[in-house]
């Protein structure tokens, strides 16, 4: 029953897309389709108060929706080694994401529009984490080392799979960003006991949906 909840929320986030405002027209037209977007720093205010707020979905087939899938890719592509973005990292509070694909051949870049995580593994995997957005900063984290996702392309067209390992703890980040959560934060609530300690050799019933 969960999972359908889920994906109706999914449908009826689709259907509700608000139009992209002046100001986000404004930051995906500004230069040239193949340029990539500046990446918003936790050091700038203005920025980092973008970072912190809750994304909303975005019309797949909206033409300027495709320009800021292909702008975000080459922010990602300007960087020194990073594996995943999302639109709030470029200064749009909409829900895309980019990620580094190491469970396929060929490791290879793609992207996501209105991702939604529709169930987690119990088991969890703990690893280092840094963040294109944050200055100096890593540190390690507890991920669902499976997921299971739904997302749609440029098309509309929708999808679902099952991702594990080091994917699946790429997507769980980005996925964060579109919720305002940042790692330096998450930490911070973790030292506050906000987190309840999960023990990542636990067992886990993949078949539990």
């Amino acid at each position: 029953m969960r999972k359908l909840s889920v994906l109706f929320i999914f449908f009826i986030g689709l259907f509700n897309a608000q139009k992209l405002t002046s100001g986000e027209l404004s930051i995906i037209n500004q230069g040239d389709i193949k340029t990539a977007l500046p990446i918003y720093q936790t050091t700038d205010d203005h920025q980092h108060k973008t970072l912190l707020s809750l994304s909303t979905e975005i019309d797949p087939v909206d033409p300027n929706t495709t320009v800021l899938v292909k702008r975000m890719k080459e922010s990602l592509l300007s960087t020194d080694g990073g594996v995943g973005i999302a639109a709030p990292q470029v200064g749009i509070n909409r829900k895309i994401i980019w990620v580094q694909r190491f469970d396929k051949d060929g490791n290879p870049l793609e992207y996501f529009i209105n991702p939604v995580i529709v169930w987690r593994s119990d088991l969890q995997n703990l690893g280092p984490e840094g963040d294109l957005s944050i200055p100096d900063f890593r540190d390690q984290f507890y991920r669902s080392k499976v997921i299971q996702l739904e997302y749609v392309d440029l098309k509309g067209q929708r999808y679902s799979e099952i991702v594990e390992g080091f994917t699946a703890v790429i997507f769980q980040h980005e996925i964060d960003h579109l919720f305002g959560i940042l790692i330096s934060d998450k930490k911070e609530k973790e030292k506050n006991n906000a987190y309840k300690k999960v023990d990542a050799y636990q067992k886990s019933d993949l078949n539990k949906r």
